[in-house]
């Protein structure tokens, strides 16, 4: 199954059961929102699970298009990325997590075809403060669904205070062998949805008190999903990646531990600036600025005379229309341009600077200091180009 028909199937299973879809969400939070970018499907929607009225109605379904930081590092693995997307559902006040599980397992069995023997789900066994979800756990093992229960795994919080409340996560079995173990005792088992009923509000002495009303919040990450479904051990592996698998590796032959973070940071920008950023020394901009360097100081590691004008349109295009960016190509390529000048310059620079006898030995926390302020050299840039 193709990721757009994933999305299709999605989307309409929660339509006829009587969800509104949202439409238009970027990676860009509201104005006055103190994250850089939308990091969740259900960021856009926080005041919303907490009782302002949605002007869509109480049952609503959405694909949201994420971005997070806090994983660049690892991006490169089989599951992670820098901007992705997730499905989603929301219940506003409306019905129940056990309602809510019961579609999701019919989506995934039904809808999708997962055979059922596949999945296994894990369920909040309830600890001082708050009682085991046994709703959620009596549904799971009528639907037929092995449980495991855990505490700590599965409540879900947006920090030390705020909403919060039990989840129950299903997983789907990866291994090629008949599953085995539990999701806690074999990482063979791929969380696929989790169904966060948003139940409390934690305060600041860590005591919870109830939210105005009981809402249930699930998603459900749209590569990693494909990746299952087409079989493929790796995110980089589904259908998505196609493209940008048959036309990179001829242009810049590299081998797959720099192939993929490239790939991700470059398909990344593109979103980003699709959303209007622009390159930048703080913000969302710097953000930008560092996942297209990132790219360059790879690209240039082998071969300085790389060039992101040599990026195919076709990538550009593929990637703005599966993010439904309406966005000029040409004028992507150009920031992309612009960027990679500003880096060169700053790099030769650099490398002049280096050369003074000062920066000939061990460089200290001063030196370090004096490169970042006095000429913009970040401390990463300056060890690389010690490394060259």
């Amino acid at each position: 199954m193709q990721t757009e028909q994933i999305v299709r199937t999605f989307v309409e299973y929660f339509e006829e059961r009587g969800h509104r879809r949202v439409t238009g969400s970027t990676l860009l939070p509201p104005s006055g929102d103190p994250v850089l970018f939308t990091t969740s499907g259900m960021h856009p929607l926080t005041p919303y699970l907490l009782g302002r009225p949605h002007p869509l109605g109480r049952r609503l379904v959405n694909v949201q298009r994420c971005l997070r930081t806090t994983d660049l590092e690892e991006v490169g693995d089989d599951t992670h990325l820098t901007v992705f997307e997730m499905l989603g559902s929301w219940s506003l006040g409306d019905y129940e997590g056990p309602q809510s599980l019961d579609w999701g397992h019919r989506l995934l069995t039904e809808g999708l075809g997962i055979d059922p023997s596949l999945l296994y789900a894990t369920v909040f066994a309830g600890d001082e403060q708050t009682g085991p979800d046994t709703d959620s756990l009596g549904l799971l093992q009528e639907r037929g669904v092995p449980v495991e229960l855990t505490v700590e795994d599965n409540w879900w919080s947006n920090g030390p205070v705020g909403p919060c409340g039990p989840d129950s996560e299903i997983f789907l079995w990866s291994g090629d062998t008949p599953p085995r173990s539990t999701p806690t005792g074999d990482d063979r088992w791929v969380e696929v949805w989790n169904h966060v009923m948003m139940r409390h509000r934690r305060l600041e002495d860590g005591s919870l008190v109830p939210l105005p009303q009981r809402s249930v919040d699930t998603g459900l990450g749209l590569e990693r999903l494909a990746c299952l479904l087409q079989g493929k051990s790796s995110v980089f592996d589904c259908d998505v990646f196609e493209p940008w698998h048959r036309l990179v590796p001829s242009l810049w032959p590299l081998d797959e531990p720099s192939l993929r973070p490239v790939v991700d940071h470059l398909r990344s920008s593109v979103v980003v600036v699709g959303d209007g950023v622009r390159p930048s020394a703080t913000g969302q901009g710097y953000v930008l600025r560092r996942l297209v360097r990132r790219v360059l100081t790879t690209l240039w590691r082998d071969e300085p005379s790389r060039t992101l004008g040599d990026l195919p349109d076709e990538l550009l295009l593929h990637t703005l229309d599966h993010f439904r960016q309406d966005v000029d190509p040409g004028e992507v390529r150009q920031v992309l341009l612009d960027e990679e000048r500003r880096f060169g310059r700053l790099m030769e620079r650099g490398r002049q600077l280096l050369a003074r006898p000062r920066f000939q030995g061990p460089l200290g926390d001063e030196d370090f200091h004096y490169l970042h302020d006095t000429h913009g050299l970040p401390r990463d840039l300056v060890l690389n180009l010690r490394e060259e």
